[in-house]
């Protein structure tokens, strides 16, 4: 036999990964976008439940929605999973996903963390919270996300590009909040406040407010608990330089960040896909989320016992329903672009 080149093996390696469940074998089919060591305990879990084998291909979001369009009718996957309710928007305005009716998921997931049209759900969230340095600002300086565009913190904000999906989706709730022309000034302030050009990941704004590079920055929250529960002192050093504000408390309260999925229009293996996604809202799964990638259940019933995650304490989130929320998406893209924040 002829020997395959990587990229031949490659195929036949992903097509196998994916294939059609036999008659003997009950297999559910994976797309995420999530790419946590921590998930693994999920994944075996419901196999040991529900005896449905799972097939994961994971990879970035993009080439993910790629894949799924060039497969289209023919694709293998039954559920994607991947996080932030615009990437979740995106993947339903391409038309991916199918409804799921579930009195289950209607039952144990709050209805403003669900799609309305029950394409896709949200199984875990974040806060989106300010950070600042305890030595440079106090918490009445930076209380509302509002106040990162006066002109007190010129020279003083650092941000991941206004092009992240984090970003966009905390700009489509203020757009729903205080209305677009608002955010466009808003942004436009904020961007007047750079203390340099956006650039890295959430953990590098964080570190960069402990540094002395500038003073405040906004972070989802496991990024921050990442950090209290690093193995390295060098970082755990950096949480003790750094305080956190859960931002407008007394008006609509603090943007949640979500992570969730549904089940595709083309799944070949519907029944699993259903249960699987039921195993997600589990009391089990759900404590999973917390322990294991530091981020809040969003049945309420769910234990979490992640000791640093319960040191960042309780607040009052936004409720605005994630499936609204991720249809201004596109429109925040816009006013961000206008306002030069990218």
């Amino acid at each position: 036999m002829a020997s395959l080149s990587i990229r031949q093996a490659t195929l036949i390696l992903t097509v196998l990964a994916v294939a059609p469940a036999t008659a003997q074998e009950k297999v559910l089919n994976l797309y995420s976008a999530r790419h946590y060591q921590t998930d693994e305990a999920l994944y075996s879990n419901f196999t040991k439940q529900t005896g449905i084998k799972i097939n994961r291909i994971e990879g970035k979001e993009d080439e993910l929605l790629e894949r799924l369009r060039n497969e289209g009718s023919n694709s293998p996957a039954d559920v994607f999973l991947t996080v932030d309710a615009s990437r979740l928007e995106q993947a339903d305005a391409l038309g991916l996903f199918a409804p799921v009716k579930s009195a289950l998921l209607e039952q144990r997931i709050p209805a403003h963390l669900r799609d309305p049209q029950a394409h896709w759900f949200a199984f875990s969230t974040r806060a989106r919270v300010i950070v600042y340095n305890k030595q440079k600002l106090k918490a009445a300086d930076v209380a509302n996300y509002e106040d990162l565009a006066k002109p007190a913190l010129k020279g003083k904000l650092c941000s991941r590009s206004g092009a992240h999906p984090y970003n966009v989706s905390l700009g489509a709730a203020l757009i729903q909040h205080l209305g677009e022309a608002r955010t466009e000034e808003w942004a436009r302030g904020v961007v007047a406040n750079f203390a340099r050009d956006p650039k890295g990941g959430d953990t590098d704004q964080i570190k960069a407010v402990a540094a002395g590079e500038c003073d405040v920055a906004v972070s989802n929250t496991y990024y921050l608990v990442r950090l209290m529960r690093s193995s390295k002192p060098e970082e755990r050093a950096v949480m003790e330089k750094i305080a956190v504000v859960w931002p407008n408390q007394s008006s609509f309260g603090t943007h949640i960040n979500v992570s969730g999925g549904g089940m595709l229009k083309n799944a070949p293996n519907k029944d699993a896909a259903v249960r699987f996604l039921e195993y997600l809202a589990s009391d089990e799964a759900q404590t999973y989320f917390a322990n294991g990638n530091n981020e809040w259940p969003v049945v309420p019933s769910a234990v979490v016992s992640n000791p640093e995650l319960k040191s960042l304490g309780d607040f009052k989130s936004d409720t605005l329903n994630v499936g609204e929320l991720a249809r201004t998406t596109p429109q925040a893209q816009k006013v961000f672009d206008r306002a030069g924040y990218r």
